[in-house]
């Protein structure tokens, strides 16, 4: 099924090869024949294989590794578009409007990179119906964190203000190749059609980055950094000033963004 051609370390690759895994991702996916497709990082183009079978409208894949663009080229011939181009520069503007798939089993060192990029395209729900996407088992339980937790924090906040998240299963790592040393997880996330309507999502970025860089401190201090009237805003946000980060849930965040962006224009 797999052809020999050694991963790259460097590009973080760890091809997927168990057919069942691979079957479950492609019929999570529920594609019709008029949706377009994108799958980043197809690598040797199991999962490309699947989703051509479900014959979607368009196809198109992004691959930075010249080696497996000629294999999908060989493999595929004009049944996809190739586009090879680093999955994080890439401009998806073109496709803005076209209510993508995308599929990725994400390089571990950029996937929370990546899914930030997504997340913060301002009319997410027209770009995208649905993601369907493979992380290190590290980094989706931060983003499927709940309050109070351990893994709460900057990634779950983010993540859950324009999506709704949905874990679908725990993948062990003899499912690739080469196998990875910690197992992986595929996530399932449909974008909102209701969000707090931040004007920057790099605001949000900032403020829980000031939060989140003291998780050990009382929030006084973080409020303190963002705002001079900072007992009139917990008084307002109806806050104790003696809970840690992790105990404020995602909406009491999104309105901190909101009072700071009130400041800020």
């Amino acid at each position: 099924m797999l052809n020999d051609i050694p991963a790259k370390k460097s590009l973080g690759q760890n091809f997927l090869k168990d057919e069942k895994i691979i079957n479950l991702i492609a019929k999570i996916g529920d594609i019709k024949n008029t949706d377009t497709i994108i799958e980043v990082g197809p690598g040797t183009g199991n999962l490309t294989e699947k989703i051509l079978e479900k014959t979607p409208k368009e196809f198109i894949v992004i691959e930075k590794d010249i080696r497996m663009i000629n294999l999908l080229n060989k493999r595929f011939g004009n049944k996809i578009k190739i586009i090879n181009d680093d999955m994080l520069k890439f401009s998806y503007e073109e496709y803005y409007d076209k209510k993508l798939i995308i599929f990725g089993n994400l390089p571990y060192n950029i996937s929370a990179s990546i899914l930030a990029k997504w997340i913060k395209i301002s009319e997410l729900d027209s770009f995208c119906k649905k993601f369907i996407l493979m992380f290190q088992k590290e980094v989706a339980d931060r983003i499927i964190a709940n309050t109070n937790s351990k893994s709460y924090g900057r990634l779950s906040i983010l993540s859950n203000w324009k999506l709704e998240v949905e874990k679908i299963i725990d993948i062990e790592p003899s499912s690739f190749k080469p196998s990875p040393k910690i197992k992986s997880t595929l996530l399932k996330f449909t974008p909102k059609k209701n969000f707090y309507n931040l004007k920057n999502p790099k605001n949000l970025e900032h403020i829980t980055n000031i939060f989140f860089n003291q998780r050990r401190k009382m929030i006084k201090h973080p409020l303190k950094l963002l705002f001079e009237n900072f007992e009139e805003i917990a008084k307002k946000l109806n806050l104790d000033l003696n809970l840690r980060p992790q105990n404020l849930s995602n909406t009491t965040y999104y309105k901190i963004c909101e009072m700071y962006e009130g400041l800020i224009d």
